[in-house]
């Protein structure tokens, strides 16, 4: 049976609720392989025999002003939106969209000049979404008859 895909739009609103950051602004990117999530202060630290990986999200587009530390992660070479080679982590995480929670990679990555702190990519939508650019927020429009009436309880 084929699986029902959604449409999706140039721009949506996902929750990463392992990481504790809701209604997070992100673009859709169908030229880019990956997702990429901002990040800074991104670094490896030695604990012991094992490595750990710190990074901290993006406060000033909601995230909680904390410090992350995973210890499931990986290198990648990724080429930036410059097309330049770069050494990038990865990591998993659950982002949640249209209702869906999905366990996805996302790479650590400096968007700062950028209008959207995440970018989706290719692997996260095949066989999921069908991008429609003329439309944006479908995600959080279709969440937010749902987050109206949990606030009702």
């Amino acid at each position: 049976m084929k699986q029902h895909l959604e449409v999706i739009g140039a721009t949506d609103m996902v929750d990463l609720p392992e990481l504790g950051w809701f209604n997070v602004p992100v673009r859709i990117d169908s030229g880019a392989t990956s997702s990429a999530i901002h990040c800074s202060r991104v670094r490896l630290i030695r604990d012991g025999d094992q490595e750990k990986l710190c990074f901290y999200l993006d406060a000033k587009k909601g995230a909680p002003q904390q410090s992350y530390t995973v210890t499931e992660f990986k290198e990648t070479i990724v080429k930036n939106s410059s097309g330049k080679e770069e050494k990038r982590y990865v990591i998993k995480t659950r982002v949640k969209l249209f209702g869906r929670n999905i366990r996805t990679e996302f790479s650590l990555a400096n968007r700062r000049k950028m209008s959207y702190p995440i970018l989706l990519g290719r692997k996260l939508l095949k066989n999921r979404f069908i991008i429609d650019v003329s439309r944006k927020n479908l995600s959080a429009a279709k969440q937010a008859p749902a987050r109206q009436s949990q606030g009702k309880k």
